[in-house]
Formats: C-alpha cells, structure tokens, sequence
C-alpha cells in the first residue's frame, strides 16, 4: 500500500480523542474530503429501480444538486421523476475520469472489473457501499487509488455508505449543495 494513499474517515459518533485517534482521524476525513473535491461524480450500478441501492444511490447525488453520471452495461437511461441521465456504458466512456469520483454498487466481482477499468484511466477516488467489495477488491484500491472508502466504519451498522455518511463528507470538502427535487 502506498503510505499516501488514504482510506476512510472515522464519522462524528466513532471519533477518538488520543493522539493516534486523532492522526487516524484526520487522514480518514482526508480520504472523503478529497473524494467530494472532485468535480465529477459516477454511479456504477445505478439503475431504474427505486426499491434498489443503485437508483437510489444515484438519486442522492442528484438530490445534493452534484454532476453524476450514471453508468450501467445494459441501459440507454436513467430516469428520476424530474429528470433523465444519459448513461455511461463503462468507466472508460466518462469524459473527465480524471476529475471524477466513482460510487460502486455493484456485486464485488463486476467492482474488481470496472475498479481495473478506472485506475486504467486515472479516477482517483472511490466509494464502496456495503456488499460491493471484497478483500481483493479492497487490496487493489487501496493499492491503486488516491482516496478509497469502504469496509467497517461510517455511521452505519453495514459499513460506509454515501446514503448515511455522504453529507458529513460533503461538509468536511466544504462543498456546498442545493437540495434538489428527486
């Protein structure tokens, strides 16, 4: 693991007060800070359906008034009740990877796949919600990426998850947002 890469941030109700707690702290809130600094965003996953995390994982970025792309192998769009996104096959078909930050829901072994595909094309920071990773999919981002979150931790019982720790996240990159009509 490369000593600057960074992987999650501690929520206000797991904060430690020592030393070390602190320093661990600090680089975990980094991780999501640099994670919502970017300009762009993604949803691998995202889908149609409302009853599943893909939609509306999607739904929450478009509701915090930020730039999302939807990605998805097999749909043309993705429709919100007040607006339709052009859909993204693959990783590779963003236009600014570079400047975008990638949500995974996704089963772990289509993560591994698209998460290759987007270190291949520079997407430096990551998001993995709960039942979208597994050690090796861990190990690679860690290994491969600028910021990662994902595994224990967050707010949550389950994990990370933009739903629960997503506006924390928004406020520690000092990003501002309009909430948006779904």
């Amino acid at each position: 693991m490369h000593s600057g890469h960074i992987t999650r941030f501690l929520s206000h109700s797991f904060r430690s007060q020592s030393t070390s707690g602190n320093r661990f702290l600090r680089m975990t809130e980094a991780a999501v800070t640099r994670f919502f600094q970017s300009p762009q965003f993604a949803v691998a996953g995202a889908n149609n359906d409302p009853s599943r995390f893909g939609y509306r994982i999607f739904a929450w970025y478009h509701q915090h008034s930020l730039p999302v792309t939807p990605i998805h192998p097999r749909e043309q769009t993705i429709r919100l009740p007040s607006r339709e996104y052009s859909v993204a096959s693959s990783p590779k078909s963003l236009t600014q990877p570079t400047e975008t930050s990638l949500s995974f829901v996704t089963p772990p072994p289509v993560t591994i796949q698209l998460l290759k595909e987007a270190h291949e094309i520079g997407i430096p920071a990551v998001w993995f919600q709960p039942g979208t990773y597994n050690d090796e999919v861990l190990d690679y981002a860690r290994s491969n990426f600028e910021a990662v979150i994902g595994g224990p931790g967050g707010a949550g019982s389950e994990g990370w998850c933009v739903l629960v720790d997503g506006e924390d996240g928004l406020e520690s990159a000092g990003r501002t947002w309009k909430q948006q009509k779904l």
